[in-house]
């Protein structure tokens, strides 16, 4: 029987084919998912690296929320070309403390890993609010809501912070009280923006 054979048989038979579609997915996957779990790299913070703030916190949730990682990435691979644009490629003890990583694939605006930094809290608050009174030709969307919102509107960045130190971040009793402080009178716009600089420096240490 050649392989031609076996898989006219395999199509014929509807209960063999589902088990060896699952087959294949399930080695894709963990050739995906296991080298994340059995590198200790990935659980080992880069010497710089420390646990966003309550304010970087939030902003890097209304990051998510907004969905910004569809366009931009946050990884800075290991390429000529890519340092040369970006800065410094990215390393896994960088991450240590994203839940989840925003690393992404897709490239529609820069990868921002290295963005901290390289343009003043203004030109970031502007760009987000009207990205062509900045950058004329951007097809970016405008987020005028980020300036209207508060940035703990629901009064949980101290759930928020509990649950990630459960997960291994080291906050103290004493920064989770101070949380709400932090963030009173800021709006949506000033916590992604405190979150965007606090990204990996163009030195290559983490935040």
């Amino acid at each position: 029987m050649n392989a031609v054979d076996l898989h006219r048989r395999l199509e014929r038979n509807s209960g063999w084919l589902i088990f060896g579609i699952l087959f294949v997915s399930a080695i894709g996957g963990l050739v995906q998912v296991l080298p994340s779990v059995l590198d200790d790299s990935l659980a080992t913070p880069a010497a710089d690296a420390k646990p966003y703030g309550p304010v970087e916190l939030t902003g890097r949730d209304i990051y998510i929320r907004e969905s910004c990682g569809v366009c931009h990435s946050q990884q800075v691979r290991p390429l000529l070309a890519e340092v040369r644009r970006y800065g410094p490629f990215s390393k896994a003890g960088e991450f240590a403390f994203d839940r989840p990583f925003l690393w992404g694939s897709k490239r529609t605006g820069p990868d921002l890993h290295r963005i901290g930094g390289r343009y003043s809290d203004v030109w970031h608050r502007l760009h987000l609010l009207d990205p062509r009174a900045v950058v004329p030709d951007s097809i970016m969307p405008a987020y005028p809501w980020l300036g209207e919102r508060a940035a703990d509107a629901e009064g949980a960045i101290q759930a928020k912070m509990r649950a990630l130190r459960r997960l291994g971040h080291p906050y103290t009793d004493a920064e989770i009280d101070a949380a709400p402080a932090a963030l009173e009178g800021l709006t949506e716009v000033d916590a992604l923006v405190a979150y965007l600089q606090g990204l990996g420096t163009p030195g290559g240490d983490a935040r």
